[in-house]
């Protein structure tokens, strides 16, 4: 765009005066031509807007329209409201916070309190001023054979891959994550220079794909996990079983797709299509998994091993427990994705109508943890469309050590939801791999942006954390958050996620709703015991 501008330009100018030589009134043409051409060569090298520079002088209607009014911009420029991945306000308030404008709003709250789904914060009349609270806190993950435990900020990145984001896009999210001090998960298409060039805390994850430690048939690769596991930006190391946005789909990239860059930085061959199947070929029963964990975490001398999953049959999840509780190998960390996580490009039915909504896998996937004694040597990471101070709080009160965000974290680097993730024209340069495209996002300028929007989000959640009277994070619990579930009917989420005992699922009697989930389930195997099983009964 910016050479085509500037030829158009240069070609426009040398035509009036080309012209004018032989008849002067063409001059006046100036008066239109100059201001654009000065507007437009202006919008190229500025670095504050990406839309400007790959779109000098017409993007600047987008502008003009926010400036007109804000509704007015949303209606001509972006899907309706309730569609959106984030609503209107949500939006608005990353946008702020990205930039470091004030994010107080004038005339009261914005939402319908009577509408079912609002929920609240219940306050403390000894609220504590966030001034004295830690600004910055942090969570230690590591359990008993973790030999390397990493100091994690409570808000990270979540997993975006090189690929489906452009370079750009990856060196000034790792950029921002080195100058806030939180950490970046690198998606599952491998471990690329773009990650570790900046500096910044590295979560590597791994997908079914094991791009960056793959055989050329697809299997694992021991050795060239080790070689780049032990590299000092690698903190984490986090094995995908599901995503939310597409959980129990795999993935292809066609060979035409495979560039060298991409073939080296995966292991993959050229011209060849390359699969991510939907299940990994590493291990096939929960025992194995857990030995696949404990070598993972050998190989890495010792740091942080966890995996990652939206909960589909909960019997699976339970039956990784009971792997984990027999061996007496436990993954590090665990982190849970909403069946509404988001990616580039799903089949429709299945970011629609597969896998469990945040709010209840994260609820399950706690009280299984604390009902198998495991919840203190395990950390729990939530995601799905987490991008506020009180979606933190939320999914903290469910038991929640930290949280990820990718739609947030791609909104402050200047996404602005035009829905064009899987088309390679983002117009923002941040989901492309079009060169001409990506020249709009400034790394200098969107590093400091998502820098920006972790420390003023973190510090959003740290008010919320006084206002309700508690000092940290892990203060919270399930009956201070509140929603309405009706006109006329609120509960907490104490009361619709009741907690079991601490240890509740290690010996029989076990709970009731959980007597027939343990019944038929084992440590040696995903599927359940058909057994015993009645297939009258409610399937677990």
């Amino acid at each position: 765009m910016k050479n085509k501008f500037l030829l158009c330009s240069a070609v426009l100018v040398i035509a009036i005066l080309a012209i004018s030589w032989f008849w002067q009134p063409v001059l006046w043409f100036f008066v239109p031509v100059l201001p654009i051409v000065v507007i437009g060569t202006y919008d190229l090298y500025q670095t504050h807007h990406s839309i400007l520079r790959n779109y000098p002088v017409i993007g600047n209607m987008r502008f003009i329209l926010e400036k007109i009014r804000p509704e007015l911009y949303q209606y001509f420029v972006e899907s309706d409201t309730d569609g959106a991945p984030f609503n209107r306000i949500d939006r608005s308030l990353i946008y702020r916070r990205a930039k470091k404008i004030d994010d107080t709003t004038p005339f009261g709250t914005q939402l319908n309190v009577y509408a079912p789904g609002y929920e609240w914060l219940s306050h403390s009349i000894n609220a504590i001023d966030h001034r004295l609270l830690d600004q910055d806190p942090r969570v230690a993950v590591g359990g008993p054979d973790c030999k390397q435990p990493y100091s994690a900020s409570v808000f990270n990145i979540s997993a975006m891959s090189f690929g489906a984001l452009s370079e750009n896009a990856i060196l000034a999210l790792n950029e921002g994550a080195r100058i806030g001090k939180f950490a970046h998960n690198t998606g599952e298409g491998g471990l690329s220079e773009y990650h570790l060039r900046p500096g910044g805390d590295i979560i590597w994850q791994i997908g079914t794909g094991y791009f960056s430690c793959r055989n050329h048939d697809g299997t694992f690769n021991y050795d060239a996990y080790a070689e780049r596991a032990v590299l000092p930006q690698v903190k984490m190391i986090e094995i995908k079983l599901s995503q939310g946005a597409k959980p129990g789909h795999g993935g292809i990239l066609p060979a035409a797709k495979v560039t060298p860059e991409i073939a080296r930085i995966r292991l993959v061959a050229m011209g060849e299509d390359v699969v991510s199947p939907p299940g990994h070929s590493a291990f096939s029963t929960p025992m194995e998994m857990v030995a696949f964990i404990k070598k993972l975490r050998e190989l890495s001398g010792g740091k942080p091993v966890g995996f990652k999953l939206c909960i589909g049959h909960k019997s699976e999840f339970v039956a990784i427990c009971k792997a984990m509780v027999k061996t007496g190998i436990y993954a590090d960390f665990i982190t849970v994705d909403g069946g509404e996580g988001g990616t580039g490009a799903a089949p429709l039915e299945f970011s629609d109508s597969v896998g469990m909504p945040l709010r209840d896998a994260l609820a399950f996937v706690c009280d299984i943890l604390i009902g198998f004694g495991l919840k203190k040597d395990i950390k729990v990471i939530a995601s799905g469309k987490v991008a506020t101070g009180f979606d933190l709080i939320k999914n903290f009160a469910l038991g929640a050590d930290m949280c990820n965000s990718a739609r947030g974290m791609m909104m402050a680097l200047g996404c602005i939801q035009a829905l064009e993730c899987n088309t390679n024209t983002c117009p923002t340069g941040v989901a492309t791999q079009d060169h001409d495209l990506m020249r709009g996002l400034v790394i200098k300028d969107k590093k400091i942006r998502v820098a920006n929007f972790h420390n003023e989000t973190v510090g959003s959640a740290v008010q919320l954390i006084g206002a309700a009277g508690i000092k940290h994070p892990e203060g919270l619990h399930r009956g201070h958050i509140h929603r309405r579930i009706s006109p006329n009917l609120i509960d907490t989420y104490m009361n619709s996620y009741p907690y079991i005992p601490y240890g509740s699922l290690l010996t029989a009697p076990y709970p009731a709703h959980f007597q027939h989930i343990m019944e038929l389930t084992s440590p040696d195997s995903f599927a359940l015991d058909h057994e015993h099983f009645n297939w009258r009964s409610t399937a677990v």
